[in-house]
């Protein structure tokens, strides 16, 4: 089977998504705006060839160089992967050109831009927050009325809380709206109350092989207030308490509307006080923020092998069990410029032992991340344990105990 996927390098986890399809047998044509040599090593061990372009996001460029590419070698496609969310469109544009399957640039639309996405599942009898799409600062107040204070405005298409505000009152929303300037169209959407999970799944054939459902201790949203939060979210080990089994069939009823079928899907909702079950968006992709990792450490599996297996073969031959509750808590740098001291780690290590699952800390003289713009923590820490009260307090040990410093 050849594969074409998009960005192999990058982000972050793209290599090792790279490296599990080049293990099922197929072979892995990257395309990126970096030349092979620039790869991270997985990746460049990882693709049979790279093809380089000078502006990925030329779409019509691209497209005549991969056909031109494909022609000269006598290459054909059986399928075009993507899992970093500014190439979902891409991808659906070359899998429609060169007459390969998976989601084409409709169904693609349900899974990037957030009001088709909400009014395909309106459209369903699904329980989606009051939206509405505003392109101008005179829609967004005229739509803020309706849905009443607090609300939420957030990019159309995007990744993320970046850009994404709560808004309480008229006067908040005439603070927020210099800063939207730069953003195409935002939703403006009815503020949910509630703990907030998410639901991930790897599929084939229209069929769930995984899933998973982690709890947003700290919300997204609440992430870009205030740089001392330690971001955590924790793959919960048990599914079948009735907390959960709204969200869970909210999802499975979610993927059936929109149509997915072979792939990750990464979705967020809220359970409110009473109880109600509502949808908060979807992507065409696995989660960011380092949580494919945490899922593995629940269940001591390999998603992106499994992912693989599943695109190429349609199946899911890993044994797992999910023997732990898994958190990911993020650690930011406290102040500015360039990492100079990880203080608290060798103690929380050596006092958690084996509770501690990864550790990833960013090197001395590294640059900080700029928290305000939705860069990732700067460091890492996973902890597990089987009891779910016992993780919240290590995920709080770590948040409480460990501190990067920069400056």
């Amino acid at each position: 089977m050849n594969i074409l996927m998009i960005s192999p390098g990058y982000p972050s986890q793209m290599p090792a998504f790279a490296e599990a399809l080049a293990a099922t047998g197929a072979r892995v044509f990257g395309i990126g705006d970096q030349p092979e040599s620039s790869l991270p090593d997985r990746a460049r061990r990882a693709v049979t060839a790279h093809l380089q372009v000078r502006d990925l996001w030329d779409e019509g460029s691209v497209i005549g160089r991969v056909m031109d590419e494909m022609r000269k070698n006598g290459v054909r496609f059986h399928r075009i992967e993507c899992l970093w969310e500014p190439g979902m469109g891409l991808a659906a544009r070359l899998r429609e050109a060169l007459g390969v399957p998976g989601l084409g640039y409709s169904a693609t639309e349900g899974f990037r831009d957030k009001e088709v996405m909400k009014r395909r599942l309106d459209a369903a009898g699904l329980r989606t927050p009051r939206h509405a799409v505003a392109r101008t600062k005179d829609e967004i107040r005229r739509f803020a009325g309706p849905i009443g204070f607090p609300l939420i405005v957030k990019p159309i298409a995007g990744a993320g809380a970046t850009d994404t505000y709560r808004i309480n009152s008229k006067e908040e929303l005439e603070s927020v709206l210099p800063r939207l300037g730069h953003v195409e169209s935002v939703s403006v959407e009815e503020f949910i109350e509630g703990d907030e999970f998410t639901f991930d799944t790897i599929c084939a054939g229209g069929r769930i092989l995984f899933e998973n459902v982690a709890w947003y201790r700290t919300k997204p949203i609440e992430e870009r207030k205030h740089q001392w939060v330690s971001p955590s979210c924790i793959c919960l080990r048990d599914l079948d308490v009735p907390e959960l089994a709204g969200g869970r069939k909210l999802g499975r009823q979610v993927l059936d509307a929109l149509g997915f079928r072979d792939g990750f899907t990464h979705m967020e909702w809220f359970r409110k006080a009473d109880g109600e079950v509502v949808f908060g968006e979807i992507a065409a992709r696995p989660a960011g923020a380092n949580l494919v990792d945490a899922m593995n450490f629940a269940s001591e599996v390999d998603l992106f092998r499994g992912w693989a297996e599943a695109v190429t073969h349609g199946r899911w031959t890993q044994p797992f069990e999910r023997k732990y509750n898994a958190a990911v808590v993020g650690k930011r740098a406290a102040g500015n410029g360039r990492i100079r001291a990880i203080r608290g780690l060798e103690k929380t290590l050596r006092e958690l032992g084996p509770a501690i699952a990864a550790v990833r800390m960013p090197a001395i003289g590294a640059p900080a991340g700029n928290w305000r713009r939705g860069s990732p923590s700067d460091g890492f820490v996973f902890v597990r344990h089987p009891d779910f009260e016992t993780c919240v307090e290590l995920a709080d040990r770590v948040a409480r105990d460990i501190e990067i410093l920069a400056g």
